[in-house]
């Protein structure tokens, strides 16, 4: 059932409809019952509708009741650090956890470690940009809510000081996908230009990439490769 406003000239009536189907499964409507014309009963329509709902055992003072506020978040994103997350544990850069498990830290900073490499891939930020990225996101396995700024720093310096048990553990993982068959190479190459006190050579460098000439230092090439 719902109610229905019909016209008759210039007055409006408020009808109470029923919608049924007929035997040949024909939608119809039928009024139940004429309530009055609109611009007569319209001051009496609370008491109606109270009647109403406490006809069928509802609360009364629903009618009075404030207006629930309503607020609206933005979603969490999920697709890029799901697939970052899945390609993580495939490589294997997983292992990274048993180096930090005998150190005295107590903080899990594979996890912390990854959030940062995750932020740098997928919104590139400071460490506290990386604290309000991680409210955009949702990371498996990482309670978001959880990490501060000075966990993300300790877990720089766990890496500094670990940075040779790392970097053995991270060789021994891409070695397998670098040392092999290689039908063809992409190469990408970039210059960098380290600063130092002391000019060692005299010799004149051609133009490099960011259009600069005679550079006094000698530029740093620096590639990567990856299979076909």
């Amino acid at each position: 059932m719902f109610i229905k406003i019909t016209r008759s000239g210039p007055r409006q009536y408020l009808q109470l409809v029923e919608a049924y189907r007929d035997t040949a499964g024909k939608a119809k409507h039928r009024t139940l019952a004429t309530l009055g014309r609109l611009d007569q009963i319209a001051d009496h329509l609370d008491s109606v509708i109270a009647g109403l709902l406490k006809a069928s055992g509802r609360d009364p003072d629903l009618l009075s009741a404030a207006e629930p506020v309503i607020e609206f978040e933005s979603a969490r994103a999920l697709g890029d650090v799901w697939a970052l997350q899945e390609l993580w544990q495939t490589l294997g850069f997983g292992e990274l956890r048993r180096i930090f498990k005998k150190t005295r830290h107590t903080t899990d900073v594979e996890a912390l470690l990854r959030v940062m490499v995750f932020n740098r891939l997928c919104d590139p930020e400071s460490k506290l940009g990386v604290l309000r990225w991680l409210e955009t996101v949702t990371l498996p396995g990482v309670d978001t809510q959880a990490v501060t700024h000075q966990q993300l720093l300790r877990s720089m310096d766990a890496l500094i000081d670990h940075q040779a048990a790392v970097d053995a553990v991270v060789a021994g993982l891409l070695r397998p996908l670098i040392d092999q068959n290689l039908s063809a190479v992409f190469y990408d190459m970039t210059t960098i230009r380290p600063r130092r006190g002391a000019v060692h050579s005299r010799r004149r460098y051609p133009q490099v990439r960011d259009g600069q000439r005679g550079i006094d230092r000698p530029p740093v090439h620096a590639g990567r490769r990856a299979n076909e």
